[in-house]
Parts: C-alpha cells; structure tokens; sequence
C-alpha cells in the first residue's frame, strides 16, 4: 500500500511519447494531471501544444514528474542527452522500462542530486490493459526519494486504479524477469520462427501458446534485444533453455534406443 497519497494533480513531462507511453498517458489526463511531452518523433496531433519539439523548452516547463518512456535500447543515449541545467526545481525523474537495473544505474549517474529517482515497471500494456488495470502487477523502486509527498502521488495514479502495487528492488525484478518475461518472449518468437497457427483440432494447451506467439509478436525486437542486452540475468536463462532442450532430445534419443533394443 503506497502511504501518505493526496488527490492534487501532477504536472507531468514525458520524455519518449510512443504508443506505451500514449496509453499510460490516457489514464493520467484521465486522472486531472497534466502531461506534456517530447520525442523523436512528432506527436503534436495528438497533444497540442503540450507536446515539445524543443528539449530545453519541455524541461523549462516546471513539471513535478518527468517519466522517462524510451526504448531499453536508447534510454542510455536519451537520459545523457537531457539539459538538465534547464530544470527550474527539483523533480522527481521515473522510468518505466521492462528492465530495471540498467535505468536505475543511468539515472543515478545523470539525474542531478537535488533531484529524485523512482524506477517502476508496470507489468501491462495496450492490450492487457485496455479494459482497464485493476489487479495488474506494477513494480517499483524508491531509488532516491526525498519529496515523498510527490512520489506518493506519482504511484497514487496506477494504485487508485487498482494495480497491485509491488515494492522490490530493481536487482530483484530483473532476476524475476528473466524467468518469467524474458523466457515467454524467448518461446514466443521460437513459435513465431515455426509459424505456428490454429489448427481445427487444437487443445487448450496448444491454443495458449499460440496466444503467445501472438502476444509477443506484437512487441518490438528492440524490446526483445533490450531484455536480453541489458538484464544481466537472462544470458543465464537462455542457456537453461538451451540446456533443457537438450535434455529434453537426449531423453527421447535415449528412448527410442531402448525401444530399438526391444525388437
């Protein structure tokens, strides 16, 4: 249960405005907070004039957050780019990539000390979320917080939507995440690479990996390469997947030896 949590709005700056970003957005202009943005690309249709061609303009705005909503891949390149000689007061700096160690380390080296560091992930997306987000998971960390008050309100906005709330460290996470999400979007594109599809005589077991496959087909490969670059735990896994397989071959070759044998 996130403490000490009060309903004022935030003024919220977002840094990356892809479509993770844009969904996340939704909920909080949704809420009463303000969100403004800037990005790579131009996103103006769809915020106005709250959206920023300009860096140095976007962090001369005054916001009390500033989501960092990059690529795994090019967060590091992004977050050392930021002129953050622009910020008018100590703000609280969020990401919310699907790894955390790496941002964690990023934003530590480059936020200003006066500033604060919160690395979250919520564990859910367009899809999975699109019917709202109670009883989805949201991780986070309070890497470096002094303005609790803000950061309350901050993880206020996914828990007043229901999220289950989960506080570990950002070590801990990418640990549970190479077993679990890296090794689904591993098996999912293994499917991918067999085209797997329907069949007219398809079990239930068979159905849900092809939701898989389906699944993570939809995420990007730089998300894909990101989690596997940059969570220093899933080199480990992919060599259990690699190990099991073979186990796996051994124990039928083993078999059909024996069955052989028996004729």
């Amino acid at each position: 249960m996130v403490m000490g949590t009060s309903t004022r709005t935030l003024n919220i700056g977002i840094i990356g405005f892809g479509p993770f970003a844009q969904f996340l957005a939704e909920t909080m202009i949704k809420q009463d907070h303000v969100v403004r943005a800037t990005s790579r690309s131009d996103y103006s249709a769809l915020l106005g004039p709250k959206f920023f061609r300009d860096m140095e303009e976007f962090m001369k705005v005054g916001h009390d957050v500033i989501m960092i909503c990059t690529s795994i891949l090019s967060v590091s390149e992004v977050v050392k780019s930021i002129p953050f000689h622009c910020l008018k007061k100590p703000t609280l700096f969020a990401d919310v990539l699907s790894v955390k160690e790496h941002p964690r380390q990023i934003l530590l080296q480059e936020v200003p000390e006066d500033s604060d560091v919160v690395c979250t992930h919520p564990m859910f997306g367009p899809e999975s979320g699109k019917d709202g987000w109670n009883g989805l998971n949201f991780m986070y960390e309070r890497v470096r917080v002094r303005d609790e008050d803000v950061c309350s309100r901050f993880l206020n906005i996914f828990e007043s939507e229901g999220c289950k709330m989960i506080e570990m460290t950002c070590e801990e996470h990418d640990r549970l995440a190479a077993q679990s999400q890296f090794v689904t979007h591993t098996i999912g594109r293994i499917l991918s690479e067999m085209q797997i599809t329907n069949t007219p005589i398809d079990t239930k077991g068979f159905e849900k990996l092809v939701q898989v496959k389906e699944n993570t087909a939809n995420d990007s490969l730089d998300l894909y390469t990101g989690l596997f670059i940059h969570n220093r735990f899933a080199k480990q896994q992919m060599k259990n997947l690699e190990h099991a397989l073979e186990r796996v071959k051994g124990s039928l070759e083993a078999s059909m030896k024996n069955e052989d044998g028996h004729n």
